[in-house]
């Protein structure tokens, strides 16, 4: 989401970069041997809720009708992402990622905000996040990351060890440690050191001058699934 009037180079190339790393995780599921891509696709889900952290944190001030148009935006997409997310991932048990963005918003908010509103939704979102955990994806942690990052975006680096736990919680910590294959354990350390990647990332790309993301890039979450399950069908 674009806040301000001036652009944040380094947050539009942290959104993309998230973005691809979303997609080099999903091309494990269009039938080549591509496992390896489970480690750069640990970098996707923490970089997004790095990226709401930020503009909220650019966006503290902003109308309530801007912060009430983001939330919306999440939600829309949440719905018409579940189809091809469904179409793409066969064997799904949670809903798509948005929900769980959208809850992490709320709760995010409500710390920075601190109005009866702001608070009260934050409420509801960490309920339906403790009772709905095992539908969501990246479960109740996930739903707290967005918080997570936002408490420390401008500490000091040692500060990342925080969202950073809070990653490992919410990508079945236990699951991979029990595994113990290099990919499985690549992964977990990928989740511990994204936050901080991402913080150096954001401090230190201000430079940084990738196409801006806008609005429409959420249409890119739905059309994404599309795409690999044309590519999946091509390879079979």
């Amino acid at each position: 989401m674009p806040v301000g009037r001036v652009r944040d180079g380094a947050l539009d190339l942290l959104k993309w970069l998230a973005l691809l790393s979303m997609v080099l995780d999903h091309l494990r599921y269009v039938g080549l041997d591509l496992d390896g891509l489970y480690v750069p696709g640990r970098l996707a889900f923490p970089w997004f809720c790095l990226a709401i952290a930020a503009n909220l944190h650019r966006a503290r001030d902003l109308a309530v009708s801007g912060r009430w148009r983001y939330l919306g935006w999440l939600l829309l997409f949440s719905v018409i992402s579940e189809v091809p997310y469904r179409l793409f991932i066969e064997d799904a048990d949670t809903l798509n990622v948005l929900p769980t963005l959208a809850l992490g918003l709320l709760v995010a908010r409500g710390w920075q905000q601190k109005t009866f509103i702001d608070r009260g939704l934050a409420l509801i979102a960490v309920t339906i996040a403790a009772v709905f955990s095992s539908q969501l994806m990246f479960g109740f942690f996930g739903v707290l990351l967005p918080l997570a990052m936002l408490l420390v975006f401008r500490r000091p680096w040692y500060f990342s060890v925080l969202p950073g736990l809070v990653c490992v919680a919410a990508n079945q910590w236990q699951v991979l440690l029990n595994s113990g294959t290099p990919v499985a354990l690549l992964g977990l350390a990928t989740c511990l050191i994204a936050p901080l990647l991402g913080m150096v990332l954001l401090r230190h790309a201000k430079s940084a001058g990738p196409p801006a993301m806008r609005r429409w890039a959420y249409a890119l979450y739905p059309m994404h699934f599309l795409l690999l399950l044309l590519l999946r069908h091509i390879i079979a």
